[in-house]
C-alpha cells in the first residue's frame, strides 16, 4: 500500500487546478509528509528488486527528526521476516511510482545489520548507531553531540 491510498486526511490530493484557490491547497506532499502514510509503502532498489515495506518510522525526539525506517524484509509467506533499521538519509521517496528507493543490493541488504520483532537494539547507542550509518555508508548528524 502507498501513501495516497493510506491518506485519511486528504493531504495528499492534488487540488491544484481542479477548484479555485492558490496552488498551496494541494497539499504538504512529497515535500511535508505524515508517518503514519509512509508506514506500509514499498522499498525497492535501483534493479527494480523489492527490499520489503516499510513497518515503523524511527524519530529522535532530542533532534526532532527522523532517524530511521524500520524496513521488513526477507522470510516465506510472512514467516522469518527479519527487520532492519535503515538511515533516512538512505531512503529516496520515488513519487512516480510511490514508494522508497534504497540504493543497495539484495545480497547486501540480507547481509545487513538485523533483529527480530522480540529484540529491537538500543537504536539511541552511539556505537550500535555509528555502525548503522558505516554499513549504509550514511553520516549521523553532524550538529547531533550524542554522534
Amino acid at each position: 500500500m502507498n501513501y495516497e491510498e493510506r491518506d485519511t486526511y486528504g493531504m495528499y490530493k492534488a487540488t491544484a487546478g481542479l477548484t479555485p484557490g492558490p496552488a498551496t491547497e494541494r497539499g504538504p506532499g512529497p515535500h511535508l509528509m505524515g508517518a503514519d502514510t509512509l508506514i506500509g509503502n514499498d522499498v525497492y532498489n535501483r534493479q527494480e528488486d523489492d527490499l520489503g515495506e516499510i513497518k515503523e518510522i524511527m524519530l529522535d525526539v532530542h533532534s526532532g527528526r527522523v532517524a530511521y525506517a524500520v524496513l521488513s524484509f526477507g522470510g516465506f509467506l510472512g514467516m522469518g521476516k527479519k527487520l532492519f533499521a535503515v538511515p533516512w538519509s538512505a531512503l529516496t521517496l520515488d513519487t512516480e511510482h510511490k514508494r522508497f528507493v534504497l540504493d543497495i543490493d539484495k545480497e547486501r541488504l540480507a547481509s545487513a545489520p538485523g533483529f527480530d520483532k522480540d529484540h529491537w537494539p538500543d537504536m539511541a547507542d552511539p556505537a550500535w548507531t555509528q555502525s548503522i550509518h558505516s554499513y549504509y555508508r550514511t553520516k549521523p548528524y553532524p550538529d547531533d553531540p550524542r554522534h
